[in-house]
């Protein structure tokens, strides 16, 4: 729970636009007014570059004119996705608060999103219980080699429980499906740049027109289109919130020895470990890595799993 100074009179309605300092705040009655806030936000001591995401439900003040106001609160968050801030004054951002579900969306071509990646924001996911979609976009890019690696991981994933999604835009490739996932839920969509999120988007919901850049040829990246988190109403029924692309993806608020309770297939195994505060790093009788020897647990999550776990450790050297 967060509360700023108030003064006089109140009203609450939820952020569904954040922008440098400004926030746009939309009532029950679907009035939208732009507002600042007064004071500093932590979580757990983290130290935050936006106190307010959206997605939040706030108290405001209004001023006279009925346009702008003042956040002077904001409700418990249900859960929340954190990441590493890219301004080094800062700690964390939180992409987004008050999530029914969340779509990584991904490329194995122009861009290609790497699996660490992946991982990590699947983690970040399962530290607050917010049911992620795989959506492996731009299929109709795809040559054998990346065919056959789609396959390879559509298996991995749906093996350890989440849910797999093979869309194409230019192909029609499952966005009624898509559509019908979203529809009635608050969903986050989420990804590196260039991987076609705006593009999905504006398939099943074209009259948002979100705008839409062509990936660099020089770099194999994408370039930022949506600059900005922001909720979308959808005409079929619930809403998206469409986030800027994101280059990496690290860590915040988990301690080292929680890491492996957000890989599920890594903390089934674990139950057998010989140790109860093993490490899953070195330890004799340690069933994660048998489980890895037998090819039981991909050595790509188990990889990623160090790489998180060497990450926080670092920090309190």
């Amino acid at each position: 729970m967060i509360t700023f100074a108030k003064t006089g009179f109140v009203e609450k309605g939820r952020v569904v636009k954040a922008a440098g300092r400004w926030y746009t705040v939309e009532t029950a009655d679907h009035r939208k007014l732009r507002c600042a806030i007064k004071g500093s936000f932590r979580i757990r001591g983290i130290r935050l570059s936006n106190p307010v995401v959206v997605g939040d439900y706030v108290t405001f003040e209004p001023d006279p004119s009925g346009e702008t106001g003042l956040i002077t609160h904001v409700e418990s968050r249900n859960n929340y996705i954190i990441r590493k801030s890219a301004n080094l004054s800062y700690e964390a951002q939180i992409i987004a608060a008050n999530i029914d579900q969340a779509f990584l969306i991904v490329s194995l071509v122009k861009p290609r999103t790497l699996l660490p990646f992946i991982d990590r924001f699947l983690v970040a996911a399962e530290a607050y219980r917010i049911p992620v979609t795989l959506v492996f976009n731009k299929t109709d890019l795809y040559g054998e080699k990346e065919l056959e690696e789609l396959e390879t991981l559509t298996k991995l994933y749906k093996k350890i429980g989440y849910k797999i999604l093979h869309t194409s835009v230019p192909l029609k490739l499952n966005l009624e499906k898509f559509k019908d996932m979203l529809t009635g839920h608050v969903s986050l969509l989420s990804g590196n740049s260039g991987v076609g999120k705006s593009s999905l988007i504006n398939a099943v919901e074209p009259t948002l027109q979100l705008k839409t850049k062509p990936v660099s040829d020089y770099h194999k990246t994408g370039k930022h289109t949506t600059t900005y988190a922001e909720m979308f109403s959808l005409g079929f029924g619930g809403y998206i919130i469409d986030t800027p692309g994101i280059r990496g993806f690290g860590l915040v608020d988990t301690d080292k020895n929680e890491i492996y309770h957000f890989f599920p297939e890594i903390f089934k195994a674990a139950a057998n470990c010989s140790f109860y505060n093993c490490t899953h790093t070195h330890e004799p009788g340690c069933a994660v890595r048998e489980a890895v020897e037998k090819g039981e647990i991909a050595l790509s999550r188990y990889n990623s799993y160090l790489d998180l776990f060497y990450d926080k450790e670092k920090k309190y050297r």
